[in-house]
């Protein structure tokens, strides 16, 4: 049974029925689901959630389905990751990674609002859904319609990285390049969701599309031990994923399933699209839309759709934003792969390198229990990073010996230093 009561204008408020819509007629602002709090309660428990699968959908009551789920059953539950290594190199004794890198099916979290968004669709009677997006939506979009045998559309902009296009046409996707950028393509889709009866997840679907983004913030306060961190670092392209941690860390505060939480919220960007962190930092009470020029597409992102929530969000927590420059992202996505063995995509990069400035300016102490969202693979953007090429040698060991001099000692085998999950340690 469905606990959404509706949908409602998170500007002037006006009521809508639970259709697909996104867009307040009255004042164009967004609408959000609305739920029945009183009657999830009644029914949703820690035991209850500990009883079900390692999904996403183990907090069905608190997504917007009106039945079983029927696209991407096995999305969401990633690892929450203790991270000793990084954490000494930022200076933070308790710090995690939530690791959605590697999410099934297309290595992104775009996996878990694409599953709640295209589960929506098929509820409301569609049969060709779509997107406009910087390459992980994409990816997912085309994968899920793929295996629910439902008609894709995906439009993208012409120069997004090769990998990224692969990924969504490997799928059988209809795939529109579009010459211009991301905000481009958006504009794009708004017309033809108007014109034709899709599903254009990020458009007519969006209140719906975003609520996934909310599973996020439930794994990370689940895996802690049922409380919600000090802090989260989440990289910002619309910024739907930093509201919607922070909406669903107050759902499970309201039910009763963790205890009041002060979670400040610290949003990433890319110094060459940054109007989120602009506007944070300038205390502006509106979005400055900016053109992207960065190696971060997947932020790339000029006029963000939920850019003055996430700022709302930023402020209301408690939280700062900051920004990262493309060599930064490099040094990040560096930094976090040679400490933890997790290679993200340029976001990942972004997070760590605003974690080290949030952690310099003081803003994020040494003992905070601190969260670092990292949100898609590495092998999605690869050409970014910056390698020395492997020296080749013959097969031989003496070549061997005389290029890499390793030092030669007696086998020692010790346990670890450190523990690897949060069950095993003490925070």
């Amino acid at each position: 049974m469905s606990t959404v009561t509706g949908l409602t204008c998170r500007s002037c408020g006006r009521s809508y029925p639970a259709e697909p819509l996104s867009i307040c007629d009255d004042c164009f602002g967004p609408l959000e689901v609305v739920y029945d709090y009183d009657a999830i309660k009644r029914v949703l428990s820690r035991e209850v959630i500990a009883a079900r699968g390692p999904s996403m959908w183990r907090y069905r009551e608190l997504l917007p389905l009106d039945g079983p789920p029927r696209v991407g059953l096995e999305a969401g539950f990633t690892p929450l990751l203790r991270a000793h290594r990084l954490g000494a190199a930022l200076g933070l004794r308790r710090l995690f990674i939530k690791d959605d890198s590697v999410s099934r099916p297309s290595l992104s979290f775009k996996d878990r609002v694409v599953a709640v968004s295209l589960s929506k669709a098929l509820e409301f009677g569609f049969d060709t859904v779509g997107c406009a997006s910087t390459g992980n939506l994409a990816n997912s979009v085309a994968a899920h319609a793929a295996r629910a045998g439902l008609r894709a559309y995906i439009f993208i902009p012409a120069d997004l990285e090769r990998a990224k296009i692969i990924g969504t046409t490997i799928y059988g996707a209809q795939v529109v390049g579009i010459r211009g950028n991301y905000d481009d393509v958006n504009r794009l889709c708004s017309e033809i969701a108007d014109r034709y009866h899709w599903a254009l997840v990020n458009v007519n679907l969006r209140p719906y599309y975003a609520e996934g983004s909310k599973t996020f913030g439930f794994e990370i306060a689940e895996q802690l031990g049922w409380r919600a961190p000090d802090a989260i670092v989440v990289p910002m392209a619309g910024g739907a994923l930093l509201t919607k941690i922070h909406k669903g860390l107050k759902e499970l505060e309201r039910i009763g399933l963790i205890p009041p939480c002060a979670t400040r919220l610290y949003g990433a960007q890319a110094s060459g699209c940054n109007p989120i962190t602009a506007a944070v930092k300038n205390h502006q009470s509106r979005i400055q839309p900016v053109k992207p020029h960065t190696i971060a597409k997947s932020l790339a992102i000029g006029n963000p759709a939920d850019g003055l929530l996430a700022a709302q969000a930023i402020r209301e927590s408690g939280g700062w934003s900051e920004e990262a420059t493309d060599e930064e992202i490099r040094q990040g996505i560096a930094l976090l792969s040679e400490t933890e063995g997790v290679f993200a995509e340029t976001a990942g990069g972004v997070t760590v390198a605003v974690t080290r400035k949030l952690v310099a300016q003081g803003l994020i102490g040494p003992d905070d229990l601190t969260v670092i969202a990292v949100t898609g693979n590495g092998l999605k953007t690869a050409e970014v990073c910056q390698i020395n090429e492997p020296r080749s040698i013959d097969a031989k060991l003496i070549q061997f010996e005389e290029t890499f001099r390793p030092e030669r000692r007696s086998t020692v085998y010790a346990k670890s230093a450190h523990p690897s999950t949060a069950q095993e340690v003490h925070c």
